[in-house]
């Protein structure tokens, strides 16, 4: 694929923040997430693995991110996921930010739709699961950024 087609309009390009919940301390998912992220255009910040709560309230305030992803591997992404999006969600200046997580989300392996729909009523805008859902996540981005291309957002940058 010519990287260079694939590069969105300037006023199409989200900023991302990448991250993990506080207890995952793996990291090469979320290089993989910025990774696609960037090659598609998007402006990406990495907070890496295991940031708590707190910081990454503190970090989103600075760097003012349209979208954040939580990539969990370690398997306590729903537990660790409904505290951290109630806290985004009950921030004023984060309420409306889209907010999805995806990845191992459960230890007890495969529970259905469970999760997905306990981390959606605890206010995620999406969930995607562990296997083959990269594709669902990139569409997801996909439409986020086309949304804001129509509705003549601010280019990435530009002050909110």
């Amino acid at each position: 694929m010519d990287l260079r087609r694939a590069r969105l309009p300037f006023d199409a390009a989200l900023r991302v923040v990448v991250t993990s919940t506080a207890s995952d301390a793996h990291s090469w998912n979320l290089i993989y997430l910025q990774l696609r992220l960037e090659e598609a255009g998007h402006v990406v910040t990495n907070f890496g693995p295991c940031v708590n709560d707190q910081s990454l309230l503190a970090r989103c305030r600075q760097v003012v991110p349209d979208l954040i992803v939580f990539s969990t591997v370690n398997g306590h992404g729903r537990q660790d996921g409904e505290r951290i999006i109630r806290l985004i969600r009950n921030a004023p200046d984060l309420q409306g930010l889209p907010v999805v997580i995806g990845g191992m989300l459960g230890v007890a392996g495969p529970d259905g739709n469970a999760a997905a729909l306990s981390l959606q009523g605890a206010g995620f805008d999406a969930v995607f699961g562990p296997q083959g859902d990269i594709d669902r996540f990139l569409e997801f981005v996909r439409e986020l950024s086309a949304d804001r291309a129509r509705r003549g957002s601010r280019p990435v940058g530009a002050a909110r």
